[in-house]
């Protein structure tokens, strides 16, 4: 058997942090959990055993000792607590794969809060400039984790990168999700990402799609 690779979820108590978390233990992977919370990163982990007795999953007390056991370290946190957990996790993420899922919404869904010619992922490279920041998962909803076929169709999920190897690593990572992994170019693409999701939060809004939306490309 493969040694299993560890993914470090910070902000596991979180919707996106725990499904994502939650389908990630259906691999051949260790999930380590940090929240602020740690009664409530203990709560996911047992609720993953619950559903999945060999699931491989622990909570762990600081967002440091996590990162630094993982090989892939997910940042499940909003777009302003992302600097701040940059900082404590900087030195251990050397040269890892660190997933940016945040979309940089303001406080009215109808716009970002990053310039034009950036992205949160973009600022999140720059706070860790040793580590391989990939985009994905942000252009998909938590209830897609449970729902990741809707309407009869697997939903996609995009990935952007500039470190070849990692981008590979995340769309296996998106493909155990349950998601089908696009890679959509490097990590300028997260601009588009990021306001493609803007897009079906407001579709979402005005058409009442309960959460449960995702993109699809199709082609022949």
């Amino acid at each position: 058997m493969s040694t299993k690779q560890v993914i470090a979820v910070i902000g596991a108590s979180g919707n996106m942090g725990s499904n994502i978390a939650r389908n990630l233990s259906n691999g051949n992977n260790r999930i380590v959990l940090f929240d602020n919370s740690k009664e409530k990163a203990e709560a996911v982990a047992q609720d993953i055993k619950s559903k999945n007795a060999t699931a491989d999953v622990e909570a762990l007390e600081c967002p440091t000792d996590a990162s630094w056991e993982a090989d892939v370290i997910i940042l499940a946190v909003p777009f302003h607590a992302e600097k701040e957990i940059a900082e404590k996790i900087r030195e251990v993420a050397n040269q890892k794969v660190v997933i940016s899922i945040t979309n940089p919404l303001n406080e009215n869904y109808n716009g970002l809060v990053t310039a034009p010619d950036t992205s949160a992922a973009e600022e999140l490279q720059k706070l860790l400039p040793n580590s391989k920041v990939v985009k994905a998962f942000n252009t998909t909803f938590a209830a897609d984790f449970a729902t990741p076929v809707i309407a009869g169709t697997q939903v996609d999920a995009f990935v952007a990168g500039n470190d070849e190897e990692a981008v590979a690593t995340v769309a296996e990572l998106v493909k155990t999700a349950g998601f089908n992994p696009i890679i959509a170019g490097d990590l300028t693409v997260s601009r588009t990402l990021e306001n493609m999701q803007l897009l079906l939060i407001q579709l979402g809004m005005k058409y009442n799609y309960n959460w449960l939306a995702g993109w699809k490309i199709l082609h022949n």
